[in-house]
């Protein structure tokens, strides 16, 4: 967050009411330290060197002792030269005079590298002379506050500052916040499942699904261009380059150890979402202010439309330059992308499409951590227990990916029904969807293989009792 630099330390009461709304006073000390830190001195070499790369200045001055380099820089703070190492020939050490607290004046030395730019650690600098400045205000402000940087966490502003109740009035960001009602899992009598414990199964309440959809923040190391103050603490982001990190999602400012305190409640920004494909799915559903992803609902209501009875639904392949326009005109278009029949007469498009935008995304549907809870559960041999187990699992699930999901067995159930016309069973839906849906973390061949069997049944599964574990 850009502020003035005259910006002083109070406090700052905050309405939850947008209209009441007051931006909060941002925190001077760490900006005034920056503007106290020293400045960087560069000592020259007299004479030109000839084993000087191309990429140093005047600033380097050979294959000089610590101790002689150490010399040159008495007496001026922020002093700084380059020299080639006398241990290790080749290689190249940033000198630079500052002093620390309990030692006094120090030369203190850097092993300095270079790959297209200027480096010691992470940050990667244009100029050497950009490196030392952002060194020395590190230095300096990391010496000089050390306690308050310790400290100035445990008072943040972020609650205060109403971020998340501003979005949720202004935005409408928490989405579908009505719990669903609870319902009683009923397992239907068959042959496959007919023992007691079915009986007592379904009359045990589940845990109430919550239409929550929490979404932790994208963070971002982040150079911001004139001053910025964090946007939870309320400090200043010192440094030159590299002072923080922004949320891709939703362009919060934090400092990096910051972003470790920062609540999942990330609101995304139309305006940063690039695509609809290969994006993350809360993110995609949150950004438009919907409950489950615009590509799911209008493929599937295209489908019911006109393409129940179509034999191979989802089966068989569409032309894959359409499925690729398809892409790109949600891409382009959002909700506004026109998939009609007049646009696609063959139905196997809009369904390839369908499928692409699953299997795309950067998040399985099924997501990665539930992956294995899936698969050991489509291994127990007691019919019962299985779809307990999946049950159990489903519940686990992100909430935009459990509606997803719920709404596109509901979709494949019907499917199903018309199974006369299309020939696509819940058994040939799951040998399609199970790995559309479901992948493994490691994204090993070997072990999607091993797993295709139990990936067709958890889809199998999900679709034939659809109205019981959804």
């Amino acid at each position: 967050m850009a502020a003035s630099s005259n910006s002083s330390l109070s406090g700052s009461s905050v309405s939850s009411d947008p209209e009441d709304y007051q931006p909060p006073i941002w925190k001077s000390y760490l900006y005034q330290l920056q503007q106290e830190a020293p400045r960087p001195k560069r000592i020259t070499c007299p004479q030109e060197m000839e084993s000087r790369p191309k990429y140093y200045g005047r600033e380097f001055h050979g294959m000089i002792s610590r101790e002689y380099a150490d010399e040159l820089l008495v007496g001026a703070e922020g002093a700084y030269l380059i020299r080639e190492s006398q241990r290790q020939p080749g290689t190249h050490t940033l000198a630079l005079r500052y002093q620390l607290r309990q030692f006094g004046h120090q030369t203190l030395n850097y092993r300095l590298f270079y790959d297209g730019k200027h480096f010691v650690g992470e940050k990667r600098f244009e100029s050497v002379h950009d490196l030392v400045t952002d060194a020395l205000i590190t230095l300096y402000i990391e010496t000089k506050a050390a306690e308050y940087i310790a400290k100035m966490t445990t008072n943040p502003i972020y609650e205060h500052l109403g971020y998340t109740s501003l979005l949720k009035d202004k935005m409408v960001h928490r989405l579908s916040r009505e719990r669903t009602e609870p319902r009683r899992v009923t397992f239907q009598r068959d042959e496959r499942i007919s023992s007691p414990l079915v009986q007592r199964t379904a009359l045990k309440d589940t845990p109430e699904k919550q239409c929550f959809y929490e979404k932790i923040h994208n963070f971002k190391v982040h150079t911001f261009r004139g001053p910025h103050w964090c946007e939870y603490c309320a400090n200043f982001m010192w440094g030159l380059i590299a002072q923080g990190v922004r949320c891709s999602d939703c362009g919060l400012n934090v400092h990096k150890q910051c972003s470790k305190l920062v609540p999942s409640d990330c609101q995304p920004d139309l305006r940063r979402i690039k695509k609809v494909y290969s994006c993350d799915l809360t993110t995609l559903v949150k950004a438009h202010n919907t409950t489950r992803p615009m590509v799911v609902d209008m493929c599937i209501r295209e489908i019911e439309l006109r393409g129940m009875n179509s034999e191979g639904l989802y089966r068989v392949s569409g032309f894959s330059e359409h499925i690729e326009e398809v892409r790109l005109a949600f891409d382009r278009d959002g909700d506004k992308a026109d998939i009609s029949a007049s646009a696609y007469a063959d139905i196997n498009i809009i369904a390839g499409a369908l499928k692409l935008y699953l299997r795309d995304l950067p998040i399985p549907v099924i997501t990665f951590d539930l992956y294995s809870k899936f698969i050991q559960s489509a291994k127990l041999p007691n019919a019962e227990s299985r779809l307990e187990a999946i049950h159990e699992s489903l519940l686990q699930l992100p909430p935009a990916h459990y509606e997803t999901l719920r709404y596109l067995m509901a979709h494949l159930k019907r499917v199903t029904q018309l199974a006369k016309d299309n020939l696509m069973s819940s058994e040939n839906l799951g040998i399609v969807y199970g790995p559309t849906l479901m992948q493994p973390p490691e994204q090993n061949a070997l072990i999607t293989l091993n797993d295709m069997r139990q990936q067709k049944l958890v889809v199998q599964l999900m679709i034939e009792h659809e109205d019981v574990l959804f």
